[in-house]
């Protein structure tokens, strides 16, 4: 998983409440047994004219000059700016894959739905919750300048306005840890590789009988 550590990016914002998994990452989409090239897709029926289907050249697709990742002003945005309750709906963890492959590695919202926040930690995704009035300023400054730009430093959990100002977000300690690391659920795993190895080699020594040969000896 890629670490997190400090982020300074374009921002781009989604106005609307209560977005869910379904308008992230619509449903077709979900045949893929990989981890990879979500991102073309991305808020697909909302990008796109046409209906997009797995598989397909997204060069080949009619874009929405309407919508706003479609808008020169935002390309290349890696702060995504969101409104209350977003990723609301079925808890496909395709949706957090999405977004991250799309090129944003921050969401910043009032709420979010509980399993997307979940998903969005374990996928190196990082969404911060800033209080309503902060999440206003933001809007207006966002469509008020042409290229805005946010820094999110972790460390310190602050967002940074380009005035210089601090908006303070809370991050829960081990999120915090395994996100800076670079860590997921495997990666925790792997840190005790060792260990693991070992027990496995005891217990084979002891109990042959459950198995041939220890895991990776």
């Amino acid at each position: 998983m890629q670490k997190f550590t400090l982020l300074q990016g374009i921002v781009a914002p989604m106005d609307r409440a209560n977005v869910d998994t379904d308008a992230i990452i619509p449903k077709q989409f979900l045949k893929s047994i990989r981890k990879t090239g979500f991102g073309p897709n991305l808020f697909d029926a909302w990008r796109y004219l046409d209906a997009g289907e797995p598989g397909q050249d997204p060069a080949s697709r009619k874009p929405n000059p309407d919508f706003v990742l479609n808008q020169p002003r935002y390309q290349g945005a890696s702060v995504l700016l969101a409104r209350k309750n977003f990723g609301c709906g079925s808890s496909r963890e395709h949706a957090p894959w999405a977004i991250d492959q799309y090129g944003f590695r921050c969401v910043i919202a009032p709420s979010f739905a509980d399993i997307f926040f979940n998903n969005c930690f374990k996928n190196g995704l990082l969404p911060i919750v800033l209080p309503e009035s902060a999440v206003d300023l933001l809007f207006n400054e966002v469509a008020a300048f042409p290229g805005y730009q946010l820094t999110v430093d972790l460390e310190r959990q602050v967002v940074v306005r380009p005035q210089g100002e601090e908006i303070p977000f809370e991050v829960q300690a081990f999120r915090k840890f395994c996100l800076i690391n670079g860590l997921d659920d495997i990666g925790l795993t792997l840190r005790h590789a060792e260990k693991i190895k070992a027990f496995e080699a005891e217990r084979l020594a002891t109990k042959p009988w459950l198995a041939h040969t220890a895991v990776n000896a």
